[in-house]
């Protein structure tokens, strides 16, 4: 009974590791697509989601059985827990990269002084999430607080960002629609980062029992 336990507990890192990866992979296809103007590789990102979607399920009730039939001790029932939470900050960030990636499609642009505070931006959140997910397959608090210290910078990013748009709608440089796109690719590149903090707050949490709130949960 308890080698099943201890399997199903490594299987559960396992599916985790694999769904932050196609997550990872499916976030950087689409700010590829974005950037190269690829419409290939932005129509096919879609697919990912719904592999995405089907891995969280299949981790969500890996956690059930792990709680229902197993009785975790403490430190496995906070990563077991977690890894609920987790799962759903995965399942957006797949969500927003298919939002980019539908940006994309209808999006020609290639004003690279523009885009540049943008790319910037998307350099960032990329590194916070791949660090986040790092932090989980090594169980490592260092770097998940590093992700963390990390979200000013992107969010620096879009308030630069947003200016520069603002300013650009108000010049009629540009027609309407298209820093009002870019503005959003900046918005689900803000969110991801959001979610990439939160991913690294649970993963503190599994480690020590405590929330960022510092208190115990």
């Amino acid at each position: 009974m308890r080698n099943n336990y201890a399997k199903q507990l490594e299987d559960l890192k396992k599916e985790l590791i694999l769904m932050g990866s196609l997550c990872e992979n499916m976030l950087k296809d689409a700010l590829d697509a974005f950037e190269q103007n690829d419409d290939t590789k932005a129509s096919v990102i879609a697919e990912s989601d719904d592999k995405i979607d089907i891995k969280e399920s299949e981790i969500e009730a890996l956690c059930l059985s792990l709680i229902l039939h197993q009785q975790p001790v403490a430190s496995d029932l906070r990563l077991i827990s977690s890894s609920f939470k987790i799962i759903t900050d995965l399942e957006r960030i797949g969500d927003q990269a298919c939002d980019i990636a539908e940006i994309a499609l209808r999006l020609k642009y290639e004003d690279n002084e523009n885009f540049k505070e943008l790319s910037e931006m998307a350099k960032q959140t990329q590194k916070m999430f791949k660090e986040a997910i790092d932090s989980f397959v090594k169980l490592d608090i260092e770097t998940a607080k590093n992700v963390l210290a990390q979200d000013d910078i992107v969010d620096e990013h879009f308030v630069n960002m947003r200016s520069r748009l603002i300013s650009l709608i108000e010049k009629n440089d540009h027609e309407a629609r298209i820093p009002l796109d870019l503005l959003l690719i900046a918005k689900y590149l803000e969110r991801i980062a959001d979610h990439s903090c939160n991913v690294a707050n649970w993963i503190i949490f599994a480690i020590t029992g405590h929330h960022s709130s510092g208190e115990i949960i």
